[in-house]
């Protein structure tokens, strides 16, 4: 099939052309870039760009770099509808989005089994991070599914909130600006599974731990554990739901900010920690760091009479040394002490004030640097592919953006050094080695001239000139090294740069603009100032040596990883800041120049965060410094796509007839015949000497497409013959053998039904003969219908047996011929079920039956409170000895204290209520208020006791009068009657004394005097004396079932 006859077919197939599609779905602008007719005008480029913005289509190729601008607000784009979308999917074939550039780098990486990476540059708040995160969920729905895979996929996606709560930091220009670099590979096997990842971070900004810029706030992570910590975690770990209480958080004023939810975060962060598989004793000592880098920010410095540092209160330190591990007294003495050893001598050195203050920070930025490094290293663990067969690797580079403050300190300089290393990787993987391949390959076309900025990394890494080296010499050298001697260094080694100016350097119009202490680099993104105020501190970044060895003796896991003996025992001083950032940025390099690039360039809509906003000048800027006019200008004059002839032959071979199954001539020939056989233009190709260039990335993707068509076509020509070959003899021999098959199975089933059906009719008559015979003795004709009668009846009551004793219902009505023994096995289990009751009675619930059978006995129907106490236990007493009187337990002890219930006693004359204690012994009842025995009544002396037949409480203890000492009838009140009564008639030994009486019950009094009590009934409880001069008790009316 040739080139053209597919193209005119290819509607029929049901794909739009290539061409068309991308124009007639493009309905604001141009969607690439490439297609741009004024592709050398700037003014184009903008108008471009801001017409597809402000109809929020924020994706545009330049070939297959993606522009990406930040709308600053939600849009429908990145839902699984949209995914789904995007898989599989040619490169041109649907709207630009990042999910395509996403799927294509996929893709190309299983096709072509290499390794890869996603550049995501732009400005701070231009939408980085956002897009890195948009690629990791395209790749954890993309891919294949298992247990396994998900698991890994979920600890990719929860690594990033983990790691926005401790890296990332509101700016003046980003609510969530990462203020570290960050490097992932993500890991697949052969069959495109995510298997496995690993993180790189660089240069966390660890002087935000202990400073912020006004508008600015510290690592989201304090926030966050401060507003949405639970009270118990925030009272483990000291600290209060104020984040105005400590002064790590309250420099940039602005705590509070609106588009932030630091309790939802919070909840995210938890959750994310326990997808990573961080344990319960890692997550409390985590918090128990951050906790501590709060603390110690609030330990104050107070100076004695020569100035030196004294801490006078020290409840902070307290709380540090309790979370960090380390003694209190060793802290103290690390924080205001500094350790000089001299040979064998060690000398205690005193800090001044600013000097401990110093020290302070120093710690705080030091506990946090080396525990995010320690997160880092804790999540890479959990992502670590355990199978070691070889892999394929997708990277994605979310580094910080180029940074322009009003004050711009040591890490910005880092931060724009950083980007500089970068753009110059752009330049080199792009712009100069498109000229380069196509020089080398002898293809013709217009040269292009670009900014190269080597002359700016130069300045600042050359070895021994550059910034970098000067400000190591200053940091090391001997003598008072301060940041303006550093200054008056570059000043002497950079005089005569174009890219760098002082306030010495400049003239007159340019030294208006600058301060004594600054210093102005030419950056490929505009000019930058920095104030020298503060580097040699940060770079040095010094930690003493006795303050490592105090961390060394924590008991906090994570502190003592972090403080290693190894580097508290080594004598070497440690690389400076600056030279640690340039050397892993060196090693960043050659692992991005070992990998095939794809490139998301972010930019900046306005600098407000204002939706729908297009600021052409900001937009113009960026557009410049990121090269993406040249960069287009390289697509036009050069060509899209190249490959050598080898591999174009191999993959596309099959669409030609004279090269197909093998060509026998030069690969470069083979092409030739291919590429004219398909019916290229002269213009949509060049031949190189080891490759062919194609110039339209539409060219290659209707060529990909037509292979997809040839390759299914071959495949079921292929499979086609070869089926029908096999088919045919099988199905011959099949035949054959169905035949014969098929005989004798009919003969051997005709043979079983046969014989089935015989026995069957013998069974049938059988069973009739006993249905009828049935109320017979046993005989040969009804003995196998009775055997199963018997059987059937069995089967039932098994699974039909009562379950209690008590039940009298559920035992199976049986057949005549089973009622004996029906009779039988019913009483057998009935006794097997007593038996099992029986034997789980314990002697306390056997002790307790008895004493229930007591209580039955004397109220069971007198009482109408009676039924609801039976399942009230009774308990051995109401009141412990140590609730009864020293003077009182001294008194009655010989007795042996048997029982003991509080009680209210009615004066035998007022009635007045008055709360007691009532005790049993073994031989008499006493009733004592507090320390004092009211009056004791002897079990002898006990004439009996009378309830009433209510629900009342109320009883009455007759008590013989012969001794003059004796006051009397008790009227008592007790919330535990029965209780008390069924205990006193087994001490006592009279059941038969108690009576439960009706109306009212007389009582005497001291004298020989009487008086009664009434009962009755009504709507309240209530005790009361009568206008009769009775005790009138009144108890509601008892509901009946």
């Amino acid at each position: 099939m040739s080139f053209s006859t597919w193209q005119k077919g290819k509607g029929k197939l049901g794909h739009l052309d290539l061409e068309g599609a991308l124009t007639a779905r493009d309905r604001v602008g141009i969607q690439d870039f490439v297609l741009l007719d004024a592709h050398n005008s700037e003014t184009a480029f903008l108008d471009n760009l801001k017409k597809r913005f402000s109809e929020d289509l924020i994706y545009t190729y330049i070939g297959t770099l993606l522009i990406s601008v930040n709308p600053y607000k939600e849009l429908d784009i990145y839902n699984k509808k949209h995914m789904d979308l995007y898989m599989g999917v040619n490169f041109y074939e649907l709207p630009p989005h990042i999910y395509a550039l996403a799927d294509n780098a996929y893709h190309t990486m299983l096709t072509e089994g290499n390794n890869h990476f996603i550049l995501i540059s732009g400005e701070s708040g231009a939408g980085k991070t956002e897009a890195s995160k948009k690629i990791l969920q395209y790749y954890a729905v993309s891919c294949p599914s298992s247990a396994l895979l998900d698991t890994v996929r979920d600890r990719m996606l929860m690594s990033n909130p983990v790691l926005e709560a401790f890296g990332n930091a509101k700016t003046l220009k980003n609510d969530n600006s990462s203020r570290f670099g960050k490097y992932m590979d993500i890991q697949f096997d052969r069959q495109g599974d995510a298997v496995g990842g690993h993180i790189l971070s660089y240069l966390l900004e660890k002087s935000r731990v202990v400073h912020q810029n006004h508008g600015e706030r510290n690592f989201h992570i304090f926030y966050q554990l401060v507003e949405g910590g639970e009270e118990d975690l925030l009272r483990q770990l000291g600290l209060e739901r104020d984040t105005q209480h400590y002064n790590y958080l309250v420099g940039g004023e602005c705590a509070n900010v609106s588009s932030i939810n630091d309790k939802n975060d919070w909840k995210t962060v938890k959750n994310a920690l326990s997808v990573i598989h961080f344990d319960e004793s890692d997550i409390e000592h985590l918090f128990g760091v951050i906790a501590s880098v709060l603390h110690l920010g609030n330990v104050h410095f107070d100076g004695d009479t020569k100035g030196y540092a004294v801490l006078n209160s020290n409840a902070e330190l307290r709380w540090v040394s309790k979370l960090i591990g380390v003694h209190v007294q060793v802290l103290q003495e690390a924080l205001s002490y500094r350790k000089i050893e001299a040979k064998t001598d060690e000398v205690m050195c005193p800090f001044m004030v600013d000097h401990a203050v110093y020290v302070r920070d120093a710690l705080a930025k030091a506990i946090y640097g080396r525990t995010f490094t320690w997160l880092v290293n804790r999540i890479n663990e959990s992502l670590e592919n355990q199978d070691s067969t070889r892999k394929t690797v997708i990277g994605l580079l979310d580094i910080y953006g180029f940074e322009v403050f009003y004050v711009n300190s040591f890490e910005q300089f880092c931060i724009n050094y950083c980007n500089e290393k970068l753009q110059q990787l752009f330049i080199q993987l792009t712009l100069k080695a498109e000229q380069e391949e196509y020089e080398a390959e002898g293809i013709e076309w217009e040269p292009v001239q670009f900014f190269n900025n080597k002359i700016i990394c130069d300045l600042v890494e050359e070895k021994y000139r550059g910034i970098i080296s000067v400000l190591d010499e200053e940091c090391l050298r001997p003598g008072d090294a301060t940041d303006l001697t550093f200054l008056e260094k570059l000043e002497e080694k950079m005089g005569n740069h174009p890219h760098f100016v002082t306030h010495k350097l400049a003239d007159k119009k340019t030294r208006k603009t600058l301060d004594r202490g600054d210093f102005r680099l030419l950056h490929y993104a505009g000019e930058v100032t920095y104030c020298v105020v503060g580097f040699i501190d940060k770079n040095n970044d010094l930690l003493y040596r006795h303050i490592k060895e105090a961390m060394r003796q924590s008991k906090n896991s994570i502190i003592r990883q972090c403080f290693l003996c190894d580097e508290v025992d080594s004598r070497r001083r440690p690389e400076t800041v600056a030279t640690q950032f340039k050397n892993s940025l060196l090693e960043l390099t050659e692992i991005l120049m070992a990998k095939e690039a794809w490139y998301v360039r972010c930019l900046k809509s306005n600098d407000n965060k204002q939706s729908g906003k297009f600021d052409d000048v900001l937009v113009r800027h960026q557009v410049k410094y990121l090269g993406l006019i040249e960069h287009l200008r390289v697509r036009r004059a050069g060509f899209a796509y190249r490959r050598r002839y080898e591999e174009f032959l191999k993959r596309y071979k099959p669409l030609c007839p004279d090269t197909w199954p093998h060509w026998r001539g030069v690969a470069a020939d083979g092409v030739e015949t291919l590429v004219k056989h398909l019916g290229y233009q002269p213009d949509e190709y060049k031949m190189g000497r080891t490759k062919i260039f194609i110039r339209y990335a539409r060219t290659l993707f209707a060529t990909e497409d037509a292979f997809e068509i040839c390759k299914h076509e071959l495949a079921t020509r292929i499979q086609a013959k070869y089926k029908g070959y096999r088919a045919k003899g099988e199905f011959k021999k099949q035949k054959e053998a169905a035949t014969k098959i098929e005989t004798c199975w009919r003969g051997v089933q005709a043979r079983k039904e046969r014989e089935r059906r015989a026995w069957a009719v013998k069974v049938i008559k059988k069973f009739i003969k006993g249905y009828m015979t049935r109320g017979q003795a046993k005989t040969t004709d009804n003995s196998e219908y009775l055997a199963f009668v018997r059987q059937s009846y069995l089967n039932r009551l098994k699974g039909n047996l009562p379950k209690t004793v008590l039940d009298k219902t559920t035992w199976l009505t049986p057949p005549p011929v089973m009622k004996e023994t029906s009779e039988i096995l019913r009483q057998l289990h009935s006794r097997w079920l007593v038996r099992k009751y029986v034997r789980g009675i314990t002697p306390q619930k056997k002790a307790q039956m008895q004493m229930k059978v007591i209580t039955s006995a004397i109220f069971k129907g007198k009482k109408d409170s009676y039924p609801q106490s039976v399942a009230v236990p009774f308990q051995d007493t109401r009141i412990s000895e140590q609730d009864i009187n020293v003077r009182v337990l001294q008194t009655i002890r010989h007795e042996r204290i048997k029982y003991s219930v509080p009680v209210v006693k009615y004066d035998r004359n007022g009635f007045k209520p008055r709360p007691r204690q009532l005790i049993l012994t073994q031989s008499a009842a006493y009733l004592v208020e507090e320390a004092k025995i009211k009056q004791r009544a002897d079990y002898v002396s006990l004439k009996g006791v009378s309830v009433s037949n209510l629900g009342d409480t109320m009883m009455i203890l007759h008590v013989a009068n012969d001794d003059h000492k004796q006051k009397g009838d008790l009227l008592l009140q007790c919330d535990h009657l029965y209780e008390f009564l069924t205990k006193l008639s087994v001490l006592a030994n009279k059941q038969n004394a108690i009576k439960v009486l009706q109306g009212s019950i007389k009582f005497e009094i001291q004298g020989g005097k009487e008086n009664f009590v009434d009962f009755s009934t009504g709507q309240e409880p209530l005790v009361y004396k009568g206008k009769n001069g009775h005790l009138t008790v009144v108890t509601p009316r008892t509901r009946t079932r």
